[in-house]
């Protein structure tokens, strides 16, 4: 992961993504569906640019995709041992192999963590932010909660100590039984878990980076604070409805709360889901928000004032950490 953002998009070293800036913006808007977008739309990869006023048989270089999309970049490969877990409670184990095959060991620590392991299931109403533990041999172990059938996918978000950056690969997981996928959850402003409500503000853009500030209540009241959770006072992650493609970001610079800020830029438009983790009272809770990434042509309005009840229900058994 990046300083700040581990982007390329829901990655690292990739360019479309999600960027960390420092220093709260102000006036942020509540997040606002595009009128032309419709629930459901998948988002297409931006488009290379084209060869006009290229000299012949010249070819414009191809875009970066978004992070997470494969199993092997940059000569590293996400193998998983347990690619069937069953439903429930399962261990997971895999290893980050190089381009020799052989497993990875070493890996530079940042946020924290020498990797940071992510499952989602391909519906977007799973999400597991886990932290495994590595063998002395590279192989990683963690165990997670998997509710239902169906199909999952496993995020590796690293930097191994021998390469200049990092890299977040995308393997999936597969559980087995009767699958019966659940809706995208609606495009609301505010979320509600374990008793806090959280606000989104702010427009997610494509192409463009923009400010989204999280806001954390409870009970009416500001939290003002939030405990550090892998060196910050927030974490999100957003996955991109279709593909999964994955953004990974750190907060701007700034206080316990209540407001969580991040710089963000979408590789396309469409629809995303985000799920930020933050910690207090010695717990970390995730709420997860579903948000239309295309240009209104407006400005974003103020963001309102905090509500003390949610209608984007993040569900307690929506985010889950493991620790290691």
């Amino acid at each position: 992961m990046n300083t700040g953002v581990k982007i390329t998009a829901f990655a690292a070293a990739l360019a479309a993504t999600f960027g960390t800036a420092y220093g709260v913006g102000k006036g942020v808007g509540p997040v606002e569906e595009p009128k032309k977008a419709e629930h459901g739309d998948h988002a297409e990869a931006a488009p290379a640019g084209g060869h006009e006023g290229h000299e012949e048989g010249a070819t414009a270089p191809a875009p970066d995709l978004p992070g997470g999309l494969q199993v092997s970049q940059d000569g590293y490969t996400l193998a998983l041992e347990t690619p069937t877990p069953a439903v429930g409670r399962s261990t997971l184990k895999f290893s980050v192999r190089d381009a020799a095959g052989r497993k990875v060991t070493a890996f530079t620590t940042e946020h924290g963590k020498e990797l940071h392991f992510i499952v989602a299931s391909r519906d977007l109403n799973t999400f597991r932010h886990l932290h495994p533990v590595k063998a002395a041999d590279g192989t990683w172990s963690v165990d997670a909660d998997l509710p239902a059938a169906g199909g999952y996918k496993a995020f590796a978000d690293f930097k191994p100590a021998a390469a200049a950056k990092g890299v977040t690969l995308g393997a999936d997981l597969a559980v087995p039984g009767a699958y019966a996928p659940k809706p995208l959850p609606a495009v609301a402003p505010t979320a509600t878990v374990d008793g806090y409500q959280v606000r989104l503000g702010g427009v997610l853009d494509p192409g463009r980076a923009g400010e989204l500030r999280l806001t954390v209540t409870k009970g009416g009241k500001p939290v003002t604070d939030l405990e550090p959770y892998l060196g910050a006072y927030g974490h999100l992650v957003a996955l991109r409805d279709g593909d999964l493609a994955y953004l990974h970001v750190h907060p701007n610079e700034g206080g316990p709360g209540p407001d969580v800020s991040f710089t963000a830029t979408a590789p396309s438009a469409g629809t995303y889901r985000l799920f930020l983790d933050f910690q207090h009272e010695g717990k970390v809770r995730t709420a997860a928000f579903t948000v239309k990434a295309g240009a209104t042509g407006k400005a974003p309005a103020p963001a309102p004032a905090p509500a003390t009840s949610g209608t984007g229900e993040a569900g307690h058994g929506a985010g889950e950490h493991t620790h290691g």
